[in-house]
């Protein structure tokens, strides 16, 4: 979420099925029985049930100018009980949540859209903070069979705690609707990159580390990212990272192995391209893929048109560091896209005593002491934000299922 990048032509993101008979994903923990005996029809609707509604000054106001007023999300009561078993189906992850008074969300604009749903960027009224929020219509989270990797993806956002994550605000449903809310942050990585091409090695050891230290902190956790990648990595006001989008995540005990092919082609080891068995290792392969291309400007093997084709480029594939790089850098890039997964860099004590992170110390705090003046002044001179008429130029969700006109009192 956040600054989340769904662009157009950009690295191919795929998942396909388990071959072992599916996702293993997080427990859903269901009301009882005796909801499921009163409604027993998934899509059951209740005269008496209210949802989460958005609001608009009106449908046209997409497609004229000027943007004003702002658009408003306004919360509705909670529904009398028992729910629909559609609603019930995404609890107790995606609560339905009392009306909370004078909480209104004004949208500001459109941050992405994808396949997986919109992502806008609102001001809340009450706080007077911004954050986005990332909407996903249900029928697609069921019509993909994706309803417990869309409860796992809340349910460890809400377990974890890390400087270096992009933690989960809250999250609710609607009647055809899940909202995810989060901080908002104004650029992720790739924009960056994109920006000034390859970073200086005083900034690849900075983001190094602090990448280090969040994967390390997942794995202790048993949780496996599965989609680490520059557009999976926002940049707080100072310039530091926030680790993002745990759609793709899953619990992976120590010792396990799973076997699912997905995450975005460029960065996916060979273990995950080729249907696993793979474990945590898979994350740090992807590490590599992404200080090498911000090392050089590019990336080590092109993207190739699916899954198949990218595991012959990666099998074959014999990394070319550039002389230029300092000696510590590039033994880290050769011991983290190793093939083996066995022999890949993957515990904190190694990165620690890696010649590259001589000096550098593997504390939140001390890494975020300071801001990271380059990314600052690039995001004040290059990574300027679209005009807002340009984001809903685009926008394309089916807005009349979940907005209606705000009140104009």
């Amino acid at each position: 979420m956040g600054a989340v990048s769904c662009r157009k032509g950009q690295h191919a993101q795929m998942a396909a099925p388990h071959k072992q008979g599916g996702n293993i994903q997080g427990p859903w923990v269901p009301l009882g029985p005796r909801l499921k005996s009163l409604w027993p029809g998934v899509g059951t609707t209740r005269s008496g049930l209210k949802e989460l509604l958005w609001g608009l000054q009106g449908h046209q106001f997409l497609h004229q100018e000027p943007l004003e007023p702002a658009p408003l999300l306004v919360e509705k009561p909670l529904p009398e009980w028992p729910v629909p078993q559609f609603i019930n189906l995404f609890l107790p992850e995606f609560p339905i949540r009392p009306l909370r008074g004078h909480q209104q969300l004004k949208i500001l604009g459109l941050v992405a859209k994808g396949s997986f749903g919109t992502v806008l960027k609102v001001l809340d009224c009450g706080q007077k903070a911004v954050f986005v929020v990332k909407v996903v219509p249900k029928v697609k989270v069921l019509q993909r069979d994706n309803l417990r990797q869309c409860k796992e993806e809340v349910s460890i956002q809400r377990q974890i705690n890390h400087p270096f994550v992009h933690s989960l605000g809250d999250s609710w449903q609607g009647k055809r609707h899940l909202f995810m809310m989060c901080s908002y942050c104004s650029t992720d990585l790739y924009s960056l990159w994109s920006a000034v091409g390859c970073f200086s090695e005083a900034s690849i050891r900075l983001f190094a580390a602090e990448l280090i230290l969040v994967l390390c902190y997942l794995h202790d956790f048993g949780i496996i990212h599965r989609d680490v990648k520059m557009e999976n990595i926002l940049l707080d006001e100072r310039g530091h990272l926030k680790l993002t989008d745990f759609g793709l995540s899953r619990h992976l005990p120590q010792g396990t192995r799973a076997y699912t092919i997905c995450g975005t082609l460029q960065y996916m080891a060979p273990e995950v391209l080729s249907g696993g068995p793979y474990n945590h290792a898979a994350d740090w392969w992807s590490l590599g893929v992404l200080l090498f291309s911000l090392s050089t400007g590019k990336f080590p093997v092109p993207a190739e048109r699916d899954h198949v084709a990218m595991l012959a480029s990666v099998t074959h594939y014999d990394s070319v560091i550039p002389a230029s790089l300092n000696q510590g850098l590039s033994l880290l890039l050769h011991e983290l896209l190793c093939q083996n997964p066995l022999h890949r860099l993957r515990y904190l004590h190694h990165f620690q005593v890696h010649p590259f992170f001589r000096g550098v110390a593997f504390d939140p705090e001390l890494l975020q002491k300071h801001p990271v003046n380059f990314v600052m002044e690039t995001q004040a001179t290059q990574l300027s934000p679209s005009s807002e008429s340009t984001f809903f130029k685009d926008f394309d969700c089916n807005l009349e299922s979940f907005l209606v006109h705000p009140s104009l009192a």
